[in-house]
């Protein structure tokens, strides 16, 4: 049994930060029932790669655990069927575009009042009002407005995207936390509430400490490739085999490394003697370190420096980091009746969350969920005859 046994979430999202955030829920024990419409989430198709199935690796990341519903919710009778679903749920997660259940009869006020232990949780790119209320937001569209593309890349390059999605990504986590805040407020109310997330909001969250310096002294922070700003070294170096990242956060992992390198006089020198002052000299301290480490292999001088407590670690490739000795101690990749997935990130000691099966094919359960929210078989009968709901027989294992 997970934290979160018993609990029953209803998923309208599509893409990632929402199903991200019920993947979260599903793994640690929820009963997520994703409904999609006929036409399916689109990420089922963004590939390659795709699995023997058909299904995206990207969809099948963050669909796992999932029951899966097809409604059609674009005429009345499917949207009849989705407010017998949330008769049945403790939370609904969303991101439709801002108005859109409104226009289907389920503005805020209509939800609260017909189901107020309800949480709704509502994900949108820039929020619901203001000057850009109701607008589509993307993750790199968020990167760009809200910043965090200016903050990275080379200083003598253009600003970049982050490689990896993280505005939808930590969206998702902040919406699962936002979840979890309101289930535990309706423990001592008995009621429900909007746990309200926007791209836009996280993307500002992430800022620091780009957005702590900028309030404190008004400058605008520049781009520092792999560096920090206001902490040196914090940064890659390259080795014999390889590039290499190392931290010093203070005094004393500073003297430790130079020592591991050979050089101990640095830490006297006033130029490196403190942080602050290894900041402005940045550059003077860039060149002795690159000569000294440039004469290391990177697995044998990460092992010298982990050992005397200072944080560094080769460049991993994703290949490499997925295969890490400690990556897979932590269970963080899923081997698993033909499954292969990322582990669960959040453990508990009693229940400790499991990353359960597969995505299901568009409709593999639509039959039993309509028959466990109360319709009778032949009223289900008449769903799918109507077109309101649809049904597909399970996917395929995967072969291998």
């Amino acid at each position: 049994m997970g934290a979160l046994d018993g609990l029953r979430v209803l998923d309208l999202s599509r893409v990632l930060a929402g199903p991200y955030c019920t993947q979260m829920l599903a793994d640690h024990g929820a009963e997520v029932i994703k409904v999609e419409s006929p036409a399916g989430d689109e990420t089922r198709g963004w590939g390659p790669p795709f699995l023997a199935d058909g299904t995206s690796a990207y969809y099948t990341n963050l669909n796992r655990g999932k029951k899966n519903i097809v409604l059609d919710l674009s005429g009345p009778d499917g949207r009849s069927l989705l407010g017998t679903l949330l008769a049945g749920a403790d939370v609904v997660v969303e991101n439709f575009k801002a108005g859109t259940l409104a226009r289907w009869g389920w503005p805020d006020e209509t939800i609260r009042a017909a189901y107020p232990a309800l949480i709704h949780c509502r994900i949108t790119g820039f929020g619901t009002d203001g000057p850009l209320g109701g607008l589509p937001g993307y993750d790199a569209v968020l990167q760009a407005y809200g910043g965090l593309m200016s903050v990275n890349g080379e200083a003598d390059g253009p600003p970049l995207r982050i490689g990896v999605p993280v505005v939808d990504v930590v969206t998702g986590v902040l919406g699962f936390s936002g979840i979890l805040l309101a289930l535990h407020e309706r423990e001592r109310s008995g009621l429900g509430q909007l746990v309200d997330c926007s791209l836009l909001d996280t993307v500002i969250s992430l800022l620091h400490p780009h957005s702590a310096a900028w309030l404190a002294d008004g400058a605008v922070p520049r781009r520092t490739g792999s560096a920090h700003p206001s902490i040196a070294p914090y940064e890659t170096f390259s080795t014999v085999d390889g590039l290499f990242f190392v931290g010093a956060g203070n005094d004393r992992q500073f003297a430790a490394l130079v020592e591991v390198l050979g050089a101990p006089g640095l830490a006297a020198d006033p130029r490196f003697a403190s942080n602050a002052d290894r900041v402005r000299n940045v550059g003077a301290l860039r060149e002795e370190l690159t000569v000294l480490i440039g004469q290391y292999k990177r697995d044998s001088l990460a092992e010298l420096l982990l050992a005397k407590g200072v944080p560094a670690s080769p460049v991993h490739d994703i290949a490499e980091a997925m295969n890490a000795p400690q990556v897979r101690h932590r269970e963080m990749v899923v081997e698993r009746d033909g499954y292969r997935g990322v582990g669960v990130p959040v453990k508990l000691g009693r229940t400790p969350g499991c990353a359960a099966e597969a995505p299901r094919s568009p409709g593999a359960d639509t039959r039993e969920v309509l028959a466990a929210a109360g319709l009778a078989a032949e009223e289900v009968d008449d769903a799918l005859a109507s077109g309101a709901a649809h049904t597909r027989l399970p996917r395929p294992q995967a072969s291998g």
